[in-house]
């Protein structure tokens, strides 16, 4: 890959639509602007955190709602898990989206502890794979700093890349406002200083269509931090619940799923 995965943000003014109900009308859109510095979520965030499985609990007994959203026709999907996580967490998001009738891939590398040349060698290789598998680009769904890479990934190979969705991740406002700098460092310990002219060059959308989905409820990343750029290529959706529990949040499902079903396939040149 040609751009190392790093994270997030800078001073932005954006739109964001909200997600209850998942509409794109004007009436449901606000402005606002960022802060100079955004902050790590506040304690009671964090400790709000706990709420996810609660919801998990509620993704059990009643799934995600999936049979009244659209559906898909096959169309290739590749979901990364968040920092400390694996395909396991991710697992609620793509058997909805696999029930929807898209063809669904986790990422296959087990715990997500940060990029590195043989993760990146490997994540560059499944893409393409996928793509040419498929005979058409392929949707990147990335949750936390999963999402940090698919936007990396779309940012190298655009033309192996329909869209991009984020889920809570880092992608602007300040690469440190978050509750997990210090656990990502521990499992990092050769990483350098947040380099931050790298990763303000980071900031801007890849040349693909980019829907960012953040909660004001977030716990882990600021969910300034956690927005797009206003753009023709970029929206930016709220939803409510956790950052934890974004990949089985049926909010989440239903802004992922209606946007699929807007991209028109196409075909590699």
């Amino acid at each position: 890959m040609r751009h190392d995965p790093g994270a997030a943000p800078a001073r932005v003014m954006t739109k964001v639509v909200s997600a209850t109900p998942v509409t794109m009308g004007a009436e449901n859109n606000e402005e606002f602007a960022m802060t100079d510095k955004p902050s790590a979520p506040s304690l009671g965030l964090l400790l709000g955190e706990s709420r996810a499985m609660l919801a998990y609990g509620r993704y059990l007994l009643r799934g995600l709602g999936h049979r009244q959203l659209p559906a898909g026709r096959g169309q290739p999907v590749l979901v990364l898990p968040g920092f400390g996580a694996s395909d396991v967490s991710t697992r609620p998001l793509r058997r909805s989206l696999t029930r929807l009738g898209y063809s669904v891939y986790g990422w296959a590398q087990g715990t997500n502890l940060g990029m590195n040349s043989k993760r990146k060698a490997m994540l560059v290789s499944q893409l393409q794979a996928i793509n040419t598998r498929h005979g058409q680009p392929v949707a990147l769904i990335g949750w936390s700093l999963g999402g940090v890479f698919a936007r990396e990934l779309a940012r190298a190979y655009p033309e192996r890349v329909s869209q991009v969705f984020t889920l809570g991740s880092p992608i602007n406002g300040d690469p440190e406002a978050n509750n997990v700098t210090s656990l990502f460092n521990l499992f990092n310990p050769k990483r350098p200083p947040p380099d931050r002219e790298a990763f303000e060059a980071r900031i801007p959308a890849p040349p693909v269509p980019c829907t960012a989905i953040f909660t004001k409820q977030d716990g882990i990343v600021s969910w300034q931090c956690s927005q797009e750029e206003d753009g023709p290529l970029t929206d930016n959706v709220e939803v409510q619940g956790t950052h934890v529990g974004l990949p089985w949040n049926p909010q989440v499902l239903a802004a992922i799923a209606e946007r699929l079903a807007r991209c028109p396939e196409t075909g590699n040149e």
